[in-house]
């Protein structure tokens, strides 16, 4: 077929817009060849953040990578602490070329450190800064037929976050009516602080305090302290232990059930594990009494995240048990709650 001289002057104005487009792009070859286009926004961490248009932002493994090539100059801090700035392209020997305006460096991608744009904040420097991180769980269901159902759960937490201590807050209020009758009705808030002073080691202070109506608790408080050590610590997986001595006070609706007030001890396991486009997170508390070993008292939640769209927003998924091995007269030792709450992170 013949081109006209419109057609070819279109065709060659098309040609012309991809070569711009591609030619003004960050290029990754990742180890089995494939071709990434977009903007690199960072290197930290051993993870590789790159913005595309066709599939938004994703982030690969340094380690599957082969070579990046930049349009621009970046910031690159190599392992020995030497930062760059400069243009990044792969050289002959299979390394990388930093064109800087003071020179070339020839390095490899595994002493990448990190990179940035160039102008902003080293990430490291970033990542030591006290932050503050929210959360904001609801959960509210009705049913109507051959019972009558309302409830309501409401949770809300908030943390101050720094590479070498963790301060969370955390309360929640959860009421269930079926037909007229309250099957839930409780409620806690707590405060719990971490320091590490190792790697893997900590020392931690903990307090929670609430009611429990349905239980026939007036008000109960659990004050802890101790040490805690992380079994097993990745980007992707984090197991936690922690054992202390703890205080326990319950004060009983029920007539006749004696208050409880003794020291104790104190057990937690922490477990969290990020799937590729989900979450699962595992919590269980043992508190005994000393005035009392079989008088005991445990609480265990499983969820399972699912980020939506907006990755801020998640569905999550989950069982939460309390166990009390000496409730009052009436009342069942294990209270089980099911749910799924819309959950909102924002601070991240």
């Amino acid at each position: 077929m013949k081109l006209t001289k419109i057609h070819r002057s279109l065709l060659a104005l098309a040609l012309g817009s991809i070569a711009i487009t591609r030619a003004s792009a960050d290029l990754i070859v990742t180890t089995n060849g494939a071709q990434i286009v977009g903007k690199i926004t960072l290197i930290h961490g051993g993870d590789v953040s790159v913005s595309t248009e066709y599939a938004g932002d994703i982030k690969i493994k340094q380690s599957k990578i082969v070579s990046i090539t930049t349009d621009r100059p970046v910031a690159v801090k190599l392992t020995s602490g030497t930062r760059i700035d400069g243009v990044v392209t792969p050289n002959p020997s299979g390394g990388l070329e930093i064109t800087s305006p003071d020179g070339i460096v020839n390095t490899s991608l595994p002493k990448v450190a990190a990179t940035w744009t160039a102008g902003d904040e080293d990430p490291d420097v970033i990542a030591l800064r006290r932050h503050w991180v929210y959360e904001a769980d609801v959960d509210i269901e009705g049913k109507n037929g051959n019972h009558n159902q309302l409830g309501t759960d409401l949770a809300f937490k908030a943390k101050v976050v720094s590479p070498t201590d963790t301060l969370a807050f955390a309360t929640e209020y959860n009421r269930q009516v079926t037909d007229g009758a309250k099957s839930s009705d409780q409620f806690r808030a707590g405060v719990d602080y971490a320091d590490n002073f190792s790697d893997r080691s900590t020392w931690f202070v903990r307090d929670e305090a609430g009611f429990d109506r349905v239980m026939e608790i007036r008000f109960y408080d659990i004050a802890a302290a101790g040490l805690g050590y992380a079994f097993v610590k990745t980007s992707d997986e984090t197991l936690t232990g922690r054992a202390g001595l703890s205080y326990r006070y319950d004060d009983y609706i029920t007539p006749g059930t004696p208050l409880l007030s003794s020291p104790g001890a104190d057990f937690e396991i922490d477990h969290a594990l990020k799937l590729p486009h989900s979450q699962l997170t595992n919590h269980i508390a043992f508190v005994p009494a000393f005035n009392n070993f079989s008088d005991y008292f445990i609480t265990h939640q499983s969820a399972y995240e699912i980020p939506l769209a907006n990755p801020a927003w998640k569905l999550k998924f989950g069982i939460e048990n309390d166990y009390n091995s000496k409730p009052p007269k009436g009342v069942k030792t294990l209270d089980t709650t099911y749910f799924t709450r819309l959950v909102l992170n924002w601070g991240q």
